[in-house]
């Protein structure tokens, strides 16, 4: 089984990310559960959501205490809160960053393995607005796998409608750009 925990903050999609993938590996096949975990409930306070994706049908019912993956949406979080707390060795840290892998690494004391994608700069040149979410769907998919790219495609078209094609040209061009340093 795999487990991946993110971090974001309300409004920027980390729930719709984790309902993402687990919709694409339901569509492969595989069984998945997607839940959030929310604080106050406002636009804008830190949220986590999980994923698990597993071969066999997943009993537990619990937050991810120590994920093979950790996704960051928001990069403010990196100094705010210990995102990777938990991560298994060996695991991987998937940051959204303008800054190098260099620098995310010593803002959060991480010295495992990181993938970096300027996921905001991505979002507002293919989306218009700075939602994050299909954006690191790709960055997730390039530096950890779990589903393929093109089992995406329909629970994001179901879930984005007329604005689908505009979310997969985001999430492909990060799973392009994203940097991954072992």
């Amino acid at each position: 089984m795999i487990e991946v925990r993110f971090h974001g903050r309300g409004g920027q999609g980390a729930v719709t990310s984790a309902e993402l993938m687990a919709q694409a590996a339901i569509a492969e096949g595989k069984y998945a559960q997607a839940f959030p975990s929310f604080g106050p409930e406002r636009r804008g306070a830190p949220l986590q959501a999980f994923l698990r994706i597993s071969d066999e049908q997943i009993r537990l019912r619990e937050k991810i205490y120590e994920p093979d993956v950790v996704v960051v949406l928001d990069p403010s979080l990196l100094a705010t809160g210990n995102v990777n707390a938990g991560l298994k060795p060996g695991g991987v840290l998937v940051v959204n960053s303008a800054k190098n892998v260099e620098a995310v690494r010593g803002e959060c004391q991480f010295n495992g393995r990181t993938a970096i994608v300027d996921a905001s700069k991505i979002a507002e040149e293919e989306l218009g607005v700075p939602i994050t979410n299909t954006t690191m769907l790709g960055a997730l998919l390039k530096a950890a796998g779990h589903v393929d790219l093109k089992a995406i495609e329909k629970p994001l078209a179901a879930r984005f409608g007329r604005i689908a094609e505009k979310n997969l040209r985001a999430l492909k061009r990060a799973y392009e750009e994203t940097v991954i340093e072992e």
